[in-house]
């Protein structure tokens, strides 16, 4: 336990007036070392004025910097790798998914061009392996990259939504194929 301690009735009188007078050297010191400060803050802002110096430019070296510093370290380096490579293979497999599509497109050119209509192409076999492949190939990458909330509709929905976006541009001007082989290009 810690007890106030009366130094005040250990010392002398003369003692007292010479602690009493160090204080207030020490404190008009401390005074005018703040003073001698501010001038030279002051002096130190207007050179920098000169040098066309500013505090924005300042802040912008410092996060420059800083900036830099961050990119050094070990750790950011790890976590730039990973995000480096999540995005290759997530490149890789939308590509992958493209060409799908595209191959299964090629596919039922045949069931297009004799068969318009489309209840019966959705009913195809070939439609309904590249629908079971797709729904695969993006729950898949829904949850690879984020979870897996379900925000897009179902395959059936956004087929329908671009279909119906598709008859709204050629109704707006868009011209559609005349032959076959306009078709297939």
């Amino acid at each position: 336990m810690v007890t106030d301690v009366d130094f005040t009735s250990m010392i002398s009188e003369e003692e007292k007036e010479e602690l009493k007078a160090e204080l207030a050297k020490l404190e008009d010191e401390i005074s005018t070392l703040r003073q001698v400060l501010a001038a030279k803050e002051k002096h130190l802002i207007e050179i920098k004025q000169k040098l066309g110096m500013s505090l924005m430019n300042e802040l912008k070296q410092n996060f420059s910097k800083s900036w830099h510093d961050m990119q050094t370290t070990s750790a950011y380096k790890k976590t730039h790798e990973t995000l480096s490579h999540a995005g290759q293979k997530a490149t890789a497999a939308i590509s992958n998914v493209g060409t799908a599509i595209s191959k299964k497109f090629g596919d039922m050119s045949y069931s297009i061009r004799h068969s318009i209509s489309m209840p019966a192409m959705r009913n195809s076999p070939t439609f309904k392996s590249f629908e079971e492949k797709v729904e695969t190939t993006v729950t898949s990458l829904k949850t690879k990259v984020g979870g897996t909330s379900h925000t897009g509709g179902s395959f059936e929905e956004v087929l329908s939504s671009t279909a119906h976006a598709s008859a709204q541009s050629s109704l707006a001007g868009t011209r559609l194929p005349e032959s076959e082989e306009e078709l297939q290009c």
